[in-house]
């Protein structure tokens, strides 16, 4: 009885039926604060190249954030030594939220930005490993799993990561992408030997970071308005970029998230496995990128419309941020698609046409003033909603309120 107080001190497995604990909602919290870090990094630098730090940069949290989504669904993460990994983590993710505006060029004084975000990125992955092992003790196939998948994961990302720390600009940006790749495709090809426990925690942690994200998006519209006097231009604005992120979030948990936590429930095995890396990992990433697009086309779309009632107003939002803004949302909307048709085999063809129509309005945007192109983008939203609501509305009854678990 003592060893086995010991053992449950240490760690604990993940019930069944858990939900997300307060400690993981407080380290999405950090991952978030650097989320908002990406998009302001972009925003001081809004040229193609400037993007692709971004994304890159985000890539790289995202990767590390899935990770401990894993984890938690294996063991409780604020119980015993995992609590203190969790907290330990938290750290050194605070740490690269901020050297992310040092991640490629280093400032002046104090330590070597690049080095510091790859070490303090590293720290987060190996207390994830090091976890990953002691809750694989008695679990000779998960065990397995994680020595594979650790051989050449981690090997590959941490070289050409501190690698690139000491090269500059093409070349680093070309070694840390070619550590996400090589990253990426070890865990595709490492086997299927995870344990996913509870499927009801999976989708909801996924579903929180997804809410956490379009609350940043939030944040933005605030950002670009801040310390400007209240004028119609400023509140018309903030309420169409905030009903633009309230139909983001009904486009995803209306019904899609159901769909998709409904299969996960009923697969069992290797194919739990496949919809949990497929429909959530890869899939969800594109969503979480589109919502940071998002943040940063809304964070310019208020700062046009909050200057003054002259000129600005008439202002056409062009560029990068029009981009951003539209093919943000088209690129949120693919990846639902994509989401829900990994786990249940279904196209919504409504929300194909929407993101396509996204991308073909650009070119028309780019001539409306910033105030109309936003409202355009509300409406293509509006009118998506409108239609899956009433044309599929017995289907929807059905997900919504049927029994499926």
């Amino acid at each position: 009885m003592p060893g086995a107080q010991r053992s449950r001190s240490r760690l604990m497995t993940m019930a069944e039926n858990a939900s997300v604990t307060q400690l993981e909602l407080f380290f999405d919290l950090v991952v978030v604060f650097a989320f908002t870090m990406v998009t302001d990094a972009a925003a001081h630098d809004a040229t193609p190249k400037g993007l692709l730090k971004a994304l890159l940069i985000l890539m790289l949290l995202w990767w590390a954030w899935i990770a401990y989504s894993w984890l938690g669904n294996v063991i409780k993460a604020d119980e015993g030594i995992a609590r203190l990994a969790m907290l330990v983590a938290m750290g050194a993710t605070f740490v690269i939220a901020l050297t992310i505006p040092e991640a490629f060029h280093d400032l002046p004084g104090g330590w070597y930005g690049p080095l510091v975000f790859v070490i303090a990125y590293l720290v987060v992955r190996f207390v994830h490993l090091a976890m990953f092992w002691m809750a694989s003790a008695d679990d000779p196939q998960l065990r397995g799993q994680v020595i594979r998948w650790a051989a050449g994961s981690l090997t590959i990302a941490g070289t050409l990561l501190l690698i690139g720390a000491f090269n500059h600009d093409n070349w680093q940006i070309g070694l840390w992408f070619a550590a996400l790749a090589g990253d990426m495709a070890w865990t595709m090809i490492a086997g299927n030997d995870w344990r996913l426990i509870s499927a009801s925690h999976f989708a909801e942690r996924y579903g929180l970071i997804i809410i956490i994200a379009l609350g940043e998006s939030i944040v933005s519209i605030g950002i670009g308005v801040a310390g400007l006097p209240v004028s119609w231009p400023i509140v018309v604005g903030t309420l169409l970029g905030l009903a633009v992120s309230g139909l983001l979030w009904w486009a995803y948990f209306d019904v899609a998230a159901l769909a998709v936590e409904h299969e996960l429930h009923k697969a069992t095995g290797e194919r739990r496995i496949q919809i949990a890396r497929g429909s959530y990992t890869y899939w969800h990433f594109p969503m979480i990128a589109g919502i940071i697009a998002l943040s940063l086309g809304l964070k310019k779309v208020l700062n046009y419309v909050g200057q003054d009632e002259g000129h600005t107003l008439r202002d056409a939002l062009h560029g990068i941020p029009l981009f951003c803004l539209y093919g943000g949302v088209a690129a949120y909307l693919i990846a639902l698609v994509g989401c829900k048709q990994y786990a249940t085999g279904k196209i919504s063809v409504a929300r194909l046409v929407a993101a396509v129509a996204l991308l073909v309005l650009i070119p028309l945007a780019s001539v409306l003033p910033a105030m109309a192109a936003l409202g355009l983008l509300c409406g293509v939203l509006v009118a998506l909603i409108l239609w899956e609501t009433l044309r599929m509305a017995e289907p929807r009854e059905e997900i919504r309120h049927g029994s499926h678990v």
